[in-house]
């Protein structure tokens, strides 16, 4: 597998480097894979990119306020969520371990939660650093039944005896640990009880149960009955065979293909790794389906411009915060906002980004990038080397040596098909 090292960086994190594909190169396929999910040592890189500190939610010690004081506040939580956005994608740009935080944007679209919901910025880094700090899958699903902004994303906080609402009961079957068909309507009412009792607490990080409003009675769940409540009904669903088989589908479907099937055999392998992400992600990429997928996966919008500006040398921080902030427009208009999937359902894959009102925006949005590095004289092939492309089409090649200078022939390699897929 030592010619698919580009694939493996491409993949497993935002998009190489020149210097890290040809040290990549150097150290082949099984070296690197063992770099990306081992990595040793602390993430240099993302010390110059620490979580920010917020303090309190503005609307958290407001219990009457007055209109001024209500606007005042939306405004100010409104910056505040555009900080976080600005802050994770440079995190993601200057991140030395790659694959670590190209996870952690994965599990954020697994656990979709959305900022123009939730409007918190407290909640939504509260959980994002769960996202953060979970060991295993196991962690991961036992913190986030009651992440807070979950929580409130979801309608938890009305979840209560005697009338359970069942929208955080049923996602966390159909999309989170099991799997559309794997669950009855029945395993979702009983499960919506053992979810009661939640609040929601602006000043407080962490969850607050009310058991004056769980419901503390017998429920039978999936054929099994027992006093459930969260702790009790995440152990359940962790212990079915479909979750880790679920799971290892969902890793296949974003990081292999959005197309083609996961092979029984790779599937049993990554099952065998649960609930240990990394262990799975370390049999898919080792596993000889992997590479067949080659070309296949177009590129996330984020993907693609943390990938664009790692490549060119631009961090998020090192920009003017007026042209930050228009970067954060342009992302949204491409589809793809941190902090702000669409729906619960997470971010489309595949070609569903292949737009032509999309293909506009980064064309704009990669001159802008590119007006930043003022190349002066490039060359296709040197413009490959600089996006770490395999090769050029003998069409995109045609197009790049007729660009009127340097600055549009970068331009047109960043909106190139090669660029697009990984």
């Amino acid at each position: 597998m030592s010619d698919h090292v580009a694939l493996l960086l491409r993949r497993a994190g935002f998009g190489p480097t020149t210097e890290e594909l040809a040290a990549a190169q150097r150290s082949g396929y099984p070296a690197t894979l063992a770099n990306l999910l081992e990595p040793r040592g602390p993430d240099v890189g993302a010390t110059r990119a620490p979580i920010p500190e917020l303090g309190p939610d503005p609307h958290a010690y407001l219990p009457n306020p007055t209109p001024e004081q209500h606007a005042n506040a939306d405004a100010a939580r409104k910056e505040q969520v555009e900080l976080i956005q600005r802050w994770w994608l440079d995190r993601m740009i200057a991140a030395s371990h790659q694959a670590t935080e190209k996870l952690i944007f994965f599990w954020h679209g697994h656990w979709a939660t959305s900022a123009d919901h939730v409007r918190s910025a407290q909640l939504m880094l509260a959980q994002h650093r769960t996202l953060r700090e979970a060991r295993d899958f196991a962690e991961q699903a036992h913190r986030m039944v009651v992440d807070q902004a979950l929580i409130y994303w979801l309608d938890g906080h009305y979840n209560k005896r005697g009338a359970p609402n069942e929208n955080l009961a049923r996602e966390l079957f159909e999309l989170f640990m099991l799997g559309i068909g794997n669950y009855t309507e029945r395993d979702v009412q009983e499960a919506a009880r053992a979810l009661t009792g939640w609040r929601v607490v602006l000043s407080r990080r962490t969850p607050v149960h009310d058991p004056p409003h769980h419901d503390s009675g017998r429920k039978t769940i999936l054929g099994t009955t027992a006093r459930f409540d969260a702790a009790g009904l995440v152990d359940l669903l962790l212990n079915q065979p479909q979750c880790p088989r679920f799971i290892a589908e969902r890793l296949w479907f974003r990081y292999a293909s959005a197309t083609r099937p996961l092979p029984e055999e790779t599937r049993e392998r990554m099952v065998a790794e649960f609930p240990v992400p990394g262990r799975m992600l370390r049999a898919m990429f080792s596993d000889a389906a992997f590479p067949a997928t080659a070309h296949t996966l177009p590129k996330q919008p984020v993907e693609w411009l943390v990938g664009a500006m790692r490549q060119l040398g631009l961090r998020m921080a090192s920009l003017p915060v007026d042209t930050a902030t228009e970067i954060l427009y342009d992302v949204r208009a491409l589809g793809q906002m941190p902090f702000a999937p669409p729906s619960v359902g997470g971010w489309p894959a595949g070609t569903a980004w292949l737009t032509s009102a999309a293909a506009e925006v980064r064309m704009s949005l990669g001159d802008k990038l590119v007006g930043f590095v003022a190349p002066t004289r490039l060359t296709p092939e040197e413009v490959a080397r600089l996006l770490c492309v395999d090769r050029w089409s003998d069409r995109t090649y045609a197009v790049l040596r007729d660009a009127k200078d340097a600055r549009q022939l970068l331009t047109l390699g960043l909106a190139s098909p090669e660029y697009l897929v990984t």
